[in-house]
């Protein structure tokens, strides 16, 4: 049992951590809407819980107020937003434009605001609700040539701590979850800023990169992250973050911890500035 209900509505359905988060929670009985470009499907499972993929564009307004209607429609309530939507826009600061700024943040964080204005007027007015906010460890560490993906899990840091404010006296919770490193398919559709696809920064950048997919690709696999959530949404008062994965939790601790010079000179050489640096390792 948890304290907000079965119906769950939840971004990001198609891959990832989105669609194991989907599957687990049908599994364990919940009633699963999954929006996704794609949508289409449904799935039933044994103990009474289903996943009904729908197709939605969060970065257009319409589309998602479109989806989260008919799901009300159907159910009445959404008891559970879980945002897990996200894409990733790397290059040096230097060469990442404006519309490369907003191509990451329409999704990542643009894309949640529009989830939120859809669903928490129901959850408020019933006074009960969780929203989960899938944030990163990339949103407590400035990572080098992926500034726009950083701040826009910086920006979804900040959101859920106002969330969990603003909501307290209307009975709805809020949580972000911090994984790490995980095996998605966020690698292979990982967008290069314009200018840097010819790069002036040339080895460091593709030495960062190179280090990033190759941690990315031996990292947790997304069911991880899934059994953390499912765990979220059986306590009452959810914290106000979750790292995933003990050397993460580490890292985050440390940086608690460790004079500001030091993570930075941490982050420094944990991506190489060189693609000798790659294979000497």
């Amino acid at each position: 049992m948890n304290p907000y209900g079965n119906i769950v509505l939840l971004t990001g359905a198609s891959s990832g951590i989105g669609n194991a988060t989907a599957k687990l929670l049908a599994k364990e009985g919940f009633s699963v809407y999954g929006l996704s470009r794609r949508g289409q499907g449904r799935t039933e499972f044994t103990d009474g819980g289903f996943l009904q993929m729908l197709a939605a564009d969060l970065t257009d307004e319409g589309s998602v107020n479109a989806a989260v209607s008919h799901v009300l429609d159907i159910e009445k309530r959404i008891d559970i937003l879980i945002n897990c939507a996200g894409n990733g826009v790397c290059g040096p600061v230097e060469e990442c434009s404006p519309k490369d700024a907003l191509l990451q943040l329409d999704v990542n964080y643009l894309g949640i605001i529009r989830m939120l204005n859809a669903v928490l007027p129901g959850m408020r007015e019933r006074q009960k609700g969780l929203i989960i906010n899938i944030g990163s460890v990339g949103g407590i560490f400035a990572i080098p040539f992926q500034s726009l993906y950083s701040s826009s899990k910086f920006a979804v840091e900040a959101l859920t701590e106002c969330l969990r404010i603003e909501l307290l006296p209307y009975g709805v919770r809020a949580a972000l979850i911090e994984p790490g490193d995980i095996k998605t398919g966020f690698t292979g559709s990982r967008v290069y800023a314009k200018r840097a696809q010819n790069s002036s920064y040339g080895d460091k950048f593709a030495a960062a990169i190179a280090q990033m997919e190759h941690d990315e690709t031996h990292g947790m696999d997304p069911i991880e992250v899934a059994k953390v959530i499912y765990s979220v949404i059986k306590r009452k008062n959810p914290p106000v973050r979750v790292v995933v994965g003990f050397t993460y939790k580490l890292l985050v601790f440390l940086k608690r911890v460790l004079p500001s010079r030091l993570i930075e000179k941490i982050l420094t050489l944990m991506y190489p500035n060189s693609k000798a640096g790659i294979e000497k390792k």
